[in-house]
C-alpha cells in the first residue's frame, strides 16, 4: 500500500420525602460523597453538587483507574484525567495532552508532549511517565494491547515514539478513549482505584454506586478551575434524581427520566443536547438453539417496533436506529439496512422455521415446547427496561414469549448462559472512528461477543479495516461490515441516545458532547 511518509495523520469520522432530603443522612460534609446544592462552605469555597446515573460497578464503573474496565469512563467524565488528544465537537482529533503527532510510517508514530503538565501527584507529565502509563494499560486492561498492538515506546523529554507491531491506523483515536487517560503510575493506584491524573479535579473520597468527592487542582496546566469542591452522587432512580434537581439538592443532572425533561425546560433551568453513538440494541446467543435458525432471528428483528420505542417511551429522546452508528456519521444509518417493523412478515419467517401455535395459547411451539425467549438487561440505563416492555409486547403480538430479567447482577447470567438476547447500552464510535465497535463486540477475538457470533465474512473485512489508513475506504468498509451482521441478524438495533445534561440555576459550562464523554471541565462554574 502507498503511504505519504509523515503525513499529518486527521481524525477518522466519527416522592416528597425525598425532596425534602435526598439520600437521608447525606449531607453536605466534605467527607462525605455528597452535597447540598446552592450552598458555599464558611470560607467561601463554591460546592457543587452533581447527579449521575453512571458511576456503578453495573456500568463497570466502579471507581477512576482507567486501566480496569470502563472506569476510565469515570475518569475523564469528572475532570480527573485527560487523553493525549480529545475530540471536538465534530469528532475530529484535537491535541490536549499532546501538542501533535506524526506517522514515521505505517507503524511508528511520534508524539509531541505538552510542556507544562503536571500530575495531581506533583509529579511532571513527560515522556516517560506517559510510557509508565501506557506499559501499564497495555498490561492489564482487557482490550488495550489488541486495540493498540503496541510493540515498542521509546521516551525522550517530552518526545514519544511509538511502535505497533502491525499497522493500526486508527491508533490515535484508540488512545483518546477514555482508557487513555494519562495516570502517574510512579504515584500508583490506590486500593480503590483512585488515580493522579492531570485534569481540573482530584478525587478525595470514592465510595463505588454511591459517588464520588472532587477538589480542585490548583496547579492545573489548562486554566483555573472555578469550583472548589464538587459532590458526584450516584442516583439510579429516576423519581429520585427528578425531585432531587427540583428541590435544589443537585446543581446539575445527567441520566434524568426522559418523561421528567420537560420540567426543567424553562428558567431557571438549562437543557444542554446533543446527538451521540450511543446505541440500544440486542446480541443473539447462539447457543441458544432456537436462536440458531436466521429466520428466527430476523422474525425478532422484524417485530422490534423502533419508531414507537423512540417516538413513545423515549419521549422523542433518541433516533430509531438501523445499525450501530447515527445517520450523521459517514458509515451510519443511511448506508445500511435491516428488518422493519413488521409483525406479518415476522409471523411467517416463524412459521417458515417450523414455529407455529399449535394449541391456540396465542404463542408459537414446535415439538411441543413453546418459544421462549429469556431477555436479560439491567435497570441502570433508563432506556432498556423500556425497550425491554416494548419488546414483550410487541413479541407477544407474533407468539414469542419474552421472559424479562432486568438485574444489576446481569453478569452473571451472561457468565451462566442463562440467557437467550442481551440487550445493553454501548458507545459504537466514542473513538470517532468505526472499527471500535465490531473489534469490542463482532469478531472471534471479541471481549463483548457475549453471543459468540462468527462470520467468515466479517473477518475478512476486519483484516481489511485493521491495514486501512484512508477514512473514505475505512467508512467503506464499516458499511460493508454493518451490512453483514444486519444480514447475519446477530445484532438488532433499536435506537441512537440524544444525550441531555441539566443545570440548575447560576450554572454554566456543562454542555454536552457527542462523544458522552466530558462532562465536568475547567470551564463548569456557578453564580
Amino acid at each position: 500500500m502507498a503511504y505519504n511518509k509523515r503525513k499529518k495523520a486527521g481524525a477518522l469520522v466519527l416522592a416528597a420525602a425525598l425532596a425534602m432530603g435526598l439520600l437521608t443522612g447525606c449531607g453536605s460534609n466534605a467527607d462525605k460523597a455528597t452535597g447540598s446544592a446552592g450552598t458555599e462552605s464558611a470560607s467561601g469555597e463554591k460546592v457543587f453538587t452533581y447527579g449521575d446515573t453512571t458511576f456503578n460497578a453495573e456500568n463497570d464503573e466502579s471507581d477512576v483507574n482507567p486501566h480496569r474496565g470502563y472506569s476510565g469512563w469515570a475518569c475523564i467524565r469528572y475532570g480527573i484525567g485527560e487523553t493525549l488528544f480529545k475530540y471536538s465537537d465534530s469528532m475530529e482529533l484535537e491535541p490536549w495532552l499532546a501538542k501533535s503527532y506524526e506517522n514515521i510510517d505505517e507503524n511508528t508514530w511520534e508524539n509531541t508532549l505538552q510542556d507544562n503538565v503536571t500530575f495531581t501527584s506533583g509529579r511532571k507529565m513527560d515522556a516517560q511517565a506517559v510510557k509508565e502509563c501506557l506499559d501499564d494499560l497495555i498490561a492489564v486492561h482487557e482490550r488495550a494491547a489488541g486495540d493498540l498492538k503496541i510493540s515498542n515506546i521509546e521516551a525522550d523529554g517530552q518526545k514519544l515514539t511509538i511502535t505497533t507491531s502491525e499497522p493500526v491506523p486508527a491508533l490515535m483515536n484508540y488512545l483518546s478513549d477514555p482508557y487513555g487517560c494519562i495516570i502517574d503510575m510512579e504515584a500508583g493506584i490506590t486500593d480503590d482505584g483512585n488515580v493522579s491524573g492531570t485534569g481540573p479535579y482530584k478525587v478525595t473520597k470514592l465510595e463505588t454506586d454511591k459517588g464520588l468527592t472532587l477538589v480542585k487542582n490548583e496547579n492545573y496546566w489548562n486554566g483555573t478551575p472555578k469550583l472548589d469542591t464538587i459532590y458526584v452522587k450516584t442516583i439510579t432512580d429516576g423519581d429520585t434524581m427528578t425531585m432531587a434537581m427540583q428541590s435544589g439538592e443537585l446543581d446539575a443532572a445527567y441520566g434524568l427520566p426522559y418523561a421528567s425533561l420537560p420540567l426543567f425546560e424553562n428558567d431557571p433551568y438549562t437543557i444542554s443536547s446533543c446527538e451521540t453513538s450511543r446505541s440500544f440494541f440486542a446480541q443473539m446467543n447462539y447457543s441458544t438453539e432456537a436462536l440458531q435458525d436466521d429466520n428466527v432471528r430476523a422474525a425478532i428483528a422484524s417485530a422490534i417496533d423502533k419508531d414507537n420505542f423512540t417516538s413513545v417511551l423515549l419521549d422523542g429522546n433518541g433516533t430509531p436506529a438501523v445499525g450501530p452508528f447515527p445517520a450523521s456519521f459517514t458509515f451510519g444509518d443511511e448506508t445500511v439496512t435491516d428488518e422493519t417493523y413488521d409483525p406479518d412478515h415476522a409471523k411467517e419467517l416463524l412459521k417458515e422455521a417450523g414455529w407455529t401455535d399449535t394449541d391456540g395459547d396465542g404463542y408459537v411451539d414446535k415439538n411441543g415446547q413453546k418459544l421462549t425467549i429469556r431477555w436479560v438487561t439491567y435497570p441502570s440505563r433508563q432506556e432498556l427496561p423500556l425497550l425491554a416492555e416494548s419488546v414483550q409486547a410487541t413479541m407477544k403480538n407474533i407468539g414469542i414469549d419474552i421472559q424479562v430479567n432486568s438485574t444489576a447482577n446481569y453478569q452473571d447470567y451472561l457468565d451462566k448462559g442463562d440467557w437467550d438476547i442481551f440487550a445493553g447500552a454501548f458507545v459504537s464510535a466514542p473513538t470517532g472512528d468505526p472499527e471500535y465497535f465490531f473489534t469490542t463486540h463482532c469478531l472471534d477475538s471479541s471481549t463483548k461477543n457475549r453471543g459468540g457470533y462468527h462470520s467468515d465474512q466479517l473477518e475478512a473485512l476486519e483484516q481489511q479495516m485493521a491495514v486501512t489508513f484512508d477514512p473514505t475506504e475505512r467508512a467503506t468498509l464499516a458499511t460493508q461490515m454493518t451490512q453483514t451482521i444486519l444480514d447475519d441478524h446477530a445484532f438488532a438495533f433499536a435506537s441512537h441516545l440524544k444525550m441531555s445534561m441539566v443545570s440548575g440555576k447560576g450554572v454554566s459550562g456543562l454542555v454536552a458532547h457527542p462523544s458522552d464523554y466530558y462532562e465536568i471541565t475547567v470551564d463548569l462554574d456557578k453564580e
